[in-house]
């Protein structure tokens, strides 16, 4: 009888449930989406019962269209987004949202905290208001109701462990993402625990990724389409998930994903840090950690592409059944690399590595009579980019040169996107078959956890790949030359944006 694995990915935007054969093949996929509320400017929150119920549909889904039995799934591997946090009573209900990374209302916060640098040298995690340990220390100074009632504070990975087998237990990756995890130790800081307010039993119990949750009542098991003792195992973070998942865990190996936002990350084999605080570093496993940068500012810019400039796109993709962002696409593909001297800040969203700085803001630079909607278009998708590769130099400085490029998540859908990356980095992009990295790295763990794969390594041997993108020459000397731009306007450009964003704040 075939054996297959679950990997349940929790994102921003959807809770994906993938069903993996053991060599990587994807039978069956299935995504519930969900959406994220901002009731105060900078705030960014989500209903963390809607996203268990998305999980326990996407699971049941995925598992009745491939046609499936229930014995026939060896057990589940949970990646999920990092830096979400919730207050939860002492039965595991939600007291708040789950404030993801997103979220900013901590700036003042993370301003103060940042001048801390031994929080980061110990810790791994940047100080920017995405991190939990900044949302704790705003909740505390704001006596914030639900920080104050709290048991505990769980991220979203947590909180479902919790309702569905009653453990408190968070992964290592889940973990060092908090800003509240030593990652020199593997434990909870004290020193950094006082800091938000918060001890040692209102955190779950760090463990490692092989960790396994068993037990599911009847109830649960047949929402989930699953036998009562099915192994859940905790996996890990999206992002080291997506190098697992993709075969990026050798020296030079670097993983570009951009999903709504985005990272570039390398594996290594002891933790860096330094006073620069320009990329994280976090635990993966004993004696592995994960090291890069994110942006905030990945596919979400080419939705508000979306949203402002193509309406025209829009409004056929709904009326003849085409895809609005392939019309996009195929639109900018009409445009040189560089768009004409057209370069985009994409930082819609405020910006995390290498600035850490969420007072950053977008801005279109070069605009002339002669620029049109493609340009715009492309030159967004180039930003992004852009972006990066940015993340990409301050990571060399720590991590080593990159050797090979592997791309994952939704952007890897984009042939387009694809190609820029190979001519902005100026080296080939490999690219797998399913987009959905994270998934099965997650499976991958399940599968070690359950004696089904011998080592972390030979994933290399299970991930189907489907081509590679290879540089142009004239555009990426395009690109070098225009980088050199675009690199210096975030510092003219810094002291302009705390200015507007300080208004955006506090316009009626």
């Amino acid at each position: 009888m075939e054996k297959y694995v679950i990997g349940l990915d929790i994102g921003t935007t959807s809770a994906k449930a993938v069903l993996f054969k053991k060599n990587g093949s994807v039978i069956a996929e299935s995504e519930w989406g969900y959406s994220v509320s901002h009731p105060n400017p900078s705030w960014s929150e989500q209903d963390p019962i809607i996203i268990e119920k998305a999980a326990i549909t996407a699971i049941r889904s995925v598992t009745k269209k491939a046609g499936v039995m229930k014995k026939q799934v060896i057990a589940v591997g949970i990646s999920t987004a990092m830096h979400s946090l919730i207050c939860v009573d002492n039965k595991y209900n939600p007291l708040s949202p789950s404030i993801i990374w997103a979220d900013g209302r901590s700036v003042e916060q993370a301003n103060k905290l940042r001048l801390q640098t031994d929080i980061y040298l110990k810790t791994g995690t940047p100080i920017h208001p995405m991190s939990p340990l900044c949302k704790l220390v705003w909740m505390k100074e704001n006596d914030y109701q639900p920080y104050i009632e709290a048991a505990m504070f769980v991220s979203i990975k947590e909180f479902l462990l919790l309702r569905w087998f009653g453990e408190a237990v968070v992964d290592y990756s889940i973990a060092s993402a908090t800003g509240l995890f030593n990652i020199h130790t593997f434990d909870w800081d004290d020193d950094v625990l006082e800091v938000a307010g918060v001890t040692r039993n209102q955190l779950s119990k760090p463990v490692g990724p092989t960790a396994i949750c068993q037990g599911l009542t009847s109830e649960l098991a047949n929402l989930l389409g699953l036998e009562t003792d099915t192994p859940f195992v905790l996996a890990g973070s999206d992002g080291p998930l997506a190098n697992l998942g993709i075969g990026a865990i050798a020296p030079g190996d670097v993983a570009i994903t951009v999903g709504t936002s985005g990272a570039i990350r390398q594996m290594a084999s002891k933790p860096q840090t330094d006073n620069r605080q320009e990329v994280f570093c976090y635990a993966v496993t004993e004696d592995r950690w994960i090291m890069g940068g994110p942006t905030n500012n990945g596919g979400i810019v080419f939705q508000w592409l979306r949203d402002v400039l193509g309406e025209k796109e829009v409004e056929l993709a709904l009326t003849k059944g085409e895809n609005a962002y392939e019309l996009l696409t195929k639109l900018a593909s009409t445009v040189t690399p560089g768009s004409d001297g057209l370069l985009f800040l994409p930082f819609l969203n405020g910006e995390r590595a290498p600035y850490w700085d969420a007072n950053a803001r977008g801005s279109f630079i070069g605009l002339t009579m002669a620029h049109k909607k493609e340009h715009m278009i492309r030159a967004g998708l180039e930003g992004v980019v852009f972006s990066l590769y940015s993340v990409a130099v301050a990571l060399e400085r720590l991590a080593g040169e990159s050797i090979n490029i592997f791309a994952s998540g939704g952007f890897a859908r984009s042939p387009l996107w694809l190609q820029i990356v190979a001519d902005i980095f100026g080296q080939p992009v490999h690219v797998p078959q399913s987009h959905q990295s994270s998934a099965w790295g997650a499976a991958w763990f399940a599968l070690l956890a359950v004696g089904e794969a011998s080592s972390l390594e030979s994933i290399k041997d299970s991930i189907p790949m489907k081509q590679t993108y290879e540089p142009n020459n004239l555009a990426s000397n395009n690109y070098k030359e225009l980088y050199k731009t675009y690199y210096q306007l975030y510092e003219v450009l810094k002291p302009h944006f705390s200015t507007i964003a300080n208004y955006q704040r506090n316009v009626k």
